[in-house]
């Protein structure tokens, strides 16, 4: 049986399932035949992104911030697998610390401390999607998933959260892992942020303010994601680190991102103005990321390029836009 189709009549929770990854990661289980239900702050709202992608759910609000709150879901749900997409601290205004405590650390290690292997599943208990912030100032390919500097509020607190789920692990003989996810675009992403960006600016002719762009990332499609995280969820063992990263292995700059999405989107490059935003001081340089780890537990790797995964949004967003 195949990695996906492992999943079928499995019984599966999404915690954050109506963000943008999170719903990616929900339907794609809906697909692979689970019975997925997914936890969200706004129920109608993760109902309709679900719709978007095909994908039928049951959808639950949940303050995950509370304490205990998760643990009692997993006492009551008892799933075969749980994916953790929830956090706080992506988008710049979420700058709370006792919100990033909550979500990115006490709530992972709940988790960790909560979920119950089931006999009738040979797969992982609980895949944490993790974040690059986590390495923070760290000039290697992050091949070493202990080997972390995080310099800002996200980055230490997702942290002390893998942390938490690696110790747990290994003490209680769990299947779990994170997978650190590094710069993931697609349909659903959060309206701040690059794609919507200029997805918005097809409406008009004006001209667009960016960053220098001189950052080099390595882009991973959302559907790539979702689609790493399912075939990590269903290994059958351990893995020895508990965390390894889940990324194309390639890095291109943002301005190499935003030329090729306006050549794709039809936006004239002259209206692009690099340098009229300040580059945000949390942003990371880095080598290559090291995919080996991912490679040698599944046997693969995210292969869109950005062009193909630019495009694959698009054809989405199109074929919604039809129906």
């Amino acid at each position: 049986m195949s990695a996906l189709g492992s999943y079928r009549g499995v019984d599966a929770l999404v915690l954050g399932g109506g963000g943008f990854i999170g719903t990616w990661v929900a339907a794609a289980l809906a697909h692979a035949g689970a019975k997925v239900t997914a936890t969200a702050r706004d129920v109608a709202a993760a109902h309709a992104s679900l719709a978007r992608h095909g994908a039928r759910c049951e959808v639950r609000a949940l303050d995950l911030a509370a304490a205990g709150a998760a643990a009692r879901l997993l006492a009551q749900l008892r799933p075969a697998i749980v994916f953790n997409l929830a956090g706080y601290g992506v988008d710049p205004s979420e700058r709370d610390e006792s919100s990033a405590a909550a979500l990115n650390t006490a709530l992972v290690e709940e988790l960790a401390e909560s979920v119950r292997p089931r006999d009738d599943w040979s797969g992982q208990a609980l895949v944490h999607a993790g974040s690059a912030l986590e390495f923070g100032a760290h000039d290697g390919d992050f091949a070493d998933a202990w080997t972390c500097r995080p310099t800002t509020l996200y980055g230490r607190t997702k942290l002390a959260g893998s942390e938490a789920l690696r110790d747990a692990s290994r003490r209680r003989g769990v299947r779990a892992l994170t997978a650190r996810l590094f710069t993931v675009y697609g349909p659903g992403e959060h309206p701040g942020r690059l794609l919507p960006t200029l997805l918005r600016a097809r409406a008009n002719g004006d001209p667009i303010a960016l960053s220098e762009g001189a950052q080099r990332r390595d882009f991973t499609y959302a559907a790539e994601v979702a689609h790493g995280l399912l075939r990590l969820g269903a290994l059958d063992d351990a893995v020895a680190e508990r965390a390894l990263n889940l990324a194309t292995g390639r890095l291109a700059s943002v301005r190499e991102f935003i030329e090729i999405a306006a050549d794709e989107l039809g936006l004239a490059r002259e209206r692009l103005r690099f340098g009229a935003l300040p580059t945000r001081a949390e942003e990371m340089s880095h080598a290559p990321t090291s995919v080996l780890a991912l490679q040698s537990a599944v046997g693969w790797k995210p292969e869109f390029t950005i062009r193909q995964g630019l495009r694959a949004a698009l054809a989405f967003e199109r074929d919604r836009a039809a129906t």
